[in-house]
């Protein structure tokens, strides 16, 4: 499918514990993201795809309706983004995204993590200029047909690329929106796999096997920390 794109590990299964977890980071996400756009689907389609991504990980209705419903009542805590960034086993590329309301418990989370991981945390800007700030849309289409839609929308395409079965397209961030709204017009039946604003690795790292084994360990602890929402990195 080309570059690698983010790695939730976050799939359900294995125990309550995990599940729990990934209810409550899908809680927190969209509970600000509808805070700060309102909870109109129609009018904030970053909740839209949020809530589409929760629904399709099992997360319950009625833990998308709680975070919903604090949201509107405008009472509740005051998250803020952290993003951190690291290298990892062989010399991978590492960025963490949190959402979280007390930074110092956070990067007292994260650093450990990181050196358990057998990685290392480094300095803001260290890694994040290797990955692109972009909108990431996967789905099933045929590569000629969404290009001209997306041409002809005058869209500001940054990549189009089919693996035979699936197609992705990325796009500038601040394309987002327009980029969903010219293939949802022009194929209403369509269902993405992934739709969301990501970081991109503009490369790739390419691990051996024990550092492949580090590296799974360094993403488990990563996103056992309470804070941590998303964790990309640059590995093939």
């Amino acid at each position: 499918m080309g570059r690698a794109y983010q790695n939730r590990k976050m799939s359900m299964a294995k125990t309550a514990a995990v599940k729990t977890s990934i209810y409550s980071k899908y809680s927190r996400e969209i509970y600000v993201v509808a805070k700060a756009g309102g909870t109109d689907l129609s009018a904030n389609l970053s909740l839209r795809a949020l809530i589409d991504r929760a629904k399709k990980d099992q997360v319950p209705t009625h833990v998308i309706e709680k975070a919903l419903d604090k949201a509107n009542s405008g009472v509740g805590e005051d998250f803020q983004t952290a993003r951190y960034e690291g290298f990892g086993p062989g010399g991978c590329m590492v960025l963490v995204e949190c959402l979280t309301d007390n930074v110092n418990r956070t990067i007292g989370d994260v650093r450990p993590a990181f050196t358990k991981g057998k990685g290392k945390i480094s300095t803001p800007g260290t890694v994040a200029h290797m990955f692109d700030h972009a909108a990431v849309f996967v789905f099933a289409g045929e590569e000629d047909d969404v290009l001209e839609t997306l041409l002809m929308a005058d869209i500001d395409v940054t990549e189009v690329e089919s693996d035979g079965q699936l197609l992705t397209v990325i796009a500038p961030h601040t394309e987002y929106a327009r980029t969903r709204n010219a293939l949802t017009e022009a194929y209403p039946e369509l269902a993405f796999e992934i739709d969301e604003i990501q970081f991109v690795p503009k490369g790739e790292t390419v691990l051996n096997d024990d550092e492949s084994e580090q590296f799974e360990k360094l993403l488990d602890l990563l996103n056992a920390c309470e804070d941590v929402q998303n964790i990309y990195h640059d590995v093939k």
